[in-house]
C-alpha cells in the first residue's frame, strides 16, 4: 500500500481534499500531470468570485438576501428535468450547496485568512421575470487576492503535509488507468512524463519516459473538466444550441482535457448531463496568450449595444451580463459564432472588467491603492492593453469608419453602417426620458439604484453617437469555452456511482469533474461564483467523508 488515498488532480478541489484527508491524519499520495509551477490548476487563473448567501459584505451594500431567494433562483437557473435519474443526485448537492453557503462557507474560508472585497457584484442578473434565471440581486464576492488568493491557504497547508510527511506530490504522473480488484477500486496506474520547465498554464511535453503504479484504499478523481478539448466539446454539443461553433477559443488551459472522465467511466463510473455545459459569448482573443487559442472573457457592465454578426439588436434578455446562455442561443441561431458590443470610451472606462487573476494586477496584489487608480479617467491598464493590442477591438471616430473596420476585420461585409445607426439611435432616444420601453435601457437605470453597481460597474447614461462620449469602439465576441456543467455521478459523500446507481468501493470525485456535485449540481446554468465554490464544497466534503469511511 502506497498511501492510505490517491488523489488524481492537484486543482482547487485535489488540494481541498488533500488537506483534509492530511489534517485527518491520512497519508495522502498527490498525483497531477503537469508542472508542479502548475499548483492550484484552473481556480489559480480565476477572477475568485464565490457565491455567498446573506453575507455581512451584502448586507453591508444594503442586500437583503436569504436562503429561500436562493433556493428560488438556483432552482429556476437549473430547470432540473431529469430528476429521477440523472438530476437526482445534482439537485441533492444543490441543496447542500446553498446550506453551506448560507452558513459555514464564509467563516470556514475566513479563518484560512481569506477575505472579500467589499462591494458585491451582480453578475448572471437573469432579466425576465421573478420566478425566471439570474440572481435576483447581488451575490458574487471578489475573493482579495482573486484566484492566487483562494488557492493559497489551501496549497500551504498541503505543503506543510508535504513536510511532516503525510503527504507525497508526484508532477508529471499522468494516471491512465483505475486499478479494480473484486469491484473495488485500488489503486491507479500511468505514465511518467518528461521533466518540463513551461511556465504555468502553458502546455507541457506529452513525452513518455516510464510508468507507474500506485495502490492504496481509496481514490479520488479531481482532474477538472473537458473546456480545453474542444473535440469533446463537439461532441457532446447540446442539441438545443443548434450545430456547434466552427471556431471558438479556450478559457482554460490545454491540460483541461478531459481524460480522466472517459478513464473514469472505463472503470465503471456514470458520466451524466454530458450534454450541459457553460461557455460564454463575451470572449476576446488575448493579445499576450499563455495557452492555445487563449481567450479572455469580458465581464461587461450593461451599456454596450449587442448586435449580431449581422447587426442586428439581440432581444431582450440578451443584455451584456444577464442570461449567458440565452444569449449562447441567440448567437447560435444567427448562424455565426460570434458577435459585436458598440461602445463609447465612456463605457469601457467604467464597465469593462477581464475575467482572470493577470488581468485584475489591483485586486490579486491587494493593492487598495491600485484598486482606487479605477476611478481615474481612462480604461483600467489591462483594458487598455487589449483595446490597443487586441485583434478584437477596433476604435474609431465616426459609425461609418467603425462598421467599415468591423467588416473588414471578418473579411465580409455583412453589417450595414445605416441599419445599425438607426438602432443606435432609437437607444439614444430612448435617454430624452426617465421613462422608455427599451428593456435595456430600463435595467441599465435599474442597475444605478444598487450603490455597488453605480460607482463601480454601471456609467452614466449618454448617448453613444454623441462624439463627446467618444471615440466609438467595436469588439468582436467570440464564443469562450470554459465549464463542465455535467459528470461523474456521485452521492453527497463524494462516492462515485455505476450504471445500477451504486457507489462504486474505493472511488471518489470532487470538482468540475464530478459536475461540482452529483454530475451537475448547476443544472442547465450557473449563477456565477459557484464554480470555485463547487470546487471547495465537493472537496472538502469528499476529502471528511473519505477520512471518515477509512475510520
Amino acid at each position: 500500500m502506497n498511501a492510505d488515498v490517491i488523489v488524481a488532480g492537484a486543482g482547487l478541489a485535489g488540494l481541498v481534499a488533500t488537506a483534509e484527508l492530511a489534517d485527518a491524519g491520512k497519508k495522502v499520495l498527490l498525483l497531477d500531470q503537469e508542472p508542479e509551477t502548475s499548483f492550484g490548476g484552473q481556480a489559480w487563473w480565476s477572477f475568485g468570485g464565490l457565491f455567498l448567501i446573506d453575507s455581512p459584505e451584502q448586507r453591508r451594500m444594503g442586500i437583503k438576501d436569504s436562503k429561500k431567494l436562493a433556493w428560488q433562483d438556483w432552482m429556476e437557473a437549473a430547470s432540473f428535468d431529469r430528476e429521477k435519474d440523472e438530476d437526482y443526485w445534482g439537485k441533492q448537492w444543490a441543496e447542500a450547496y446553498l446550506t453551506f453557503a448560507a452558513g459555514e462557507k464564509r467563516e470556514w474560508l475566513r479563518n484560512m485568512g481569506i477575505r472579500f472585497f467589499p462591494v458585491v457584484s451582480w453578475a448572471e442578473r437573469g432579466g425576465s421575470l421573478a420566478e425566471g434565471h439570474g440572481n435576483s440581486l447581488p451575490r458574487f464576492h471578489i475573493t482579495w487576492g482573486t484566484g492566487p488568493g483562494l488557492v493559497e491557504p489551501f496549497a500551504r497547508s498541503v505543503r506543510e503535509h508535504m513536510k511532516n510527511g503525510r503527504v507525497v506530490f508526484h508532477s508529471r504522473h499522468r494516471v491512465d488507468e483505475l486499478m479494480i480488484h473484486n469491484g473495488a477500486v485500488v489503486g491507479v496506474c500511468g505514465s511518467k512524463l518528461a521533466p518540463s520547465n513551461v511556465s504555468r498554464g502553458e502546455e507541457s511535453s506529452r513525452e513518455i519516459i516510464g510508468d507507474f503504479e500506485y495502490r492504496s484504499e481509496a481514490v479520488l478523481v479531481s482532474s477538472g473538466g473537458i473546456g480545453a478539448n474542444f473535440d469533446l466539446i463537439r461532441q457532446n454539443w447540446p442539441s438545443h444550441l443548434g450545430e456547434p461553433p466552427k471556431r471558438m477559443i479556450s478559457g482554460v488551459p490545454a491540460h483541461v482535457d478531459g481524460r480522466m472522465l472517459t478513464i473514469t467511466e472505463n472503470a465503471g463510473g456514470r458520466i451524466v448531463n454530458r450534454d450541459r455545459m457553460w461557455h460564454y459569448t463575451e470572449g476576446i482573443q488575448n493579445w499576450n496568450p499563455v495557452w492555445p487559442k487563449h481567450g479572455i472573457r469580458i465581464l461587461p457592465g450593461p451599456s454596450s449595444i449587442w448586435l449580431d454578426a449581422r447587426g442586428r439588436r439581440l432581444p431582450a434578455p440578451n443584455f451584456p451580463g444577464f442570461d449567458t446562455l440565452a444569449t449562447l442561443e441567440a448567437i447560435q441561431q444567427s448562424g455565426y459564432d460570434y458577435s459585436w458590443f458598440i461602445l463609447t470610451e465612456k463605457i469601457i472606462e467604467k464597465e469593462f472588467a477581464l475575467s482572470g487573476s493577470e488581468q485584475n494586477p489591483d485586486l490579486t496584489n491587494k493593492s487598495f491603492t491600485q484598486v482606487l487608480s479605477r476611478v481615474k479617467s481612462g480604461a483600467p491598464a489591462p483594458v487598455q492593453a487589449f483595446k490597443d493590442k487586441g485583434e478584437d477591438f477596433i476604435v474609431a471616430d465616426t459609425l461609418k469608419a467603425l462598421v467599415s473596420g468591423m467588416n473588414n476585420l471578418v473579411d465580409e461585409k455583412l453589417l450595414n453602417a445605416e441599419e445599425i445607426e438607426k438602432q443606435i439611435r432609437a437607444r439614444d432616444r430612448a435617454l430624452e426620458n426617465k421613462f422608455t420601453k427599451d428593456l435595456q435601457m430600463k435595467a441599465l437605470r435599474d442597475a444605478r439604484t444598487y450603490f455597488g453597481e453605480k460607482i463601480s460597474r454601471v456609467a452614466t447614461p449618454h448617448s453613444i453617437l454623441d462624439p463627446k462620449n467618444g471615440p466609438l469602439i467595436a469588439v468582436r465576441l467570440n464564443i469562450l469555452s470554459r465549464k463542465t456543467l455535467g459528470g461523474l455521478q456521485t452521492n453527497l459523500s463524494g462516492a462515485v456511482l455505476n450504471k445500477a446507481g451504486n457507489a462504486i468501493p474505493g472511488l471518489y470525485a470532487a470538482g468540475e469533474v464530478s459536475g461540482f456535485g452529483g454530475g451537475g449540481v448547476h443544472g442547465y446554468r450557473s449563477l456565477e461564483g459557484t464554480f470555485l465554490g463547487g470546487c471547495l464544497f465537493t472537496g472538502r466534503t469528499a476529502g471528511r467523508a473519505i477520512a471518515d469511511d477509512l475510520g
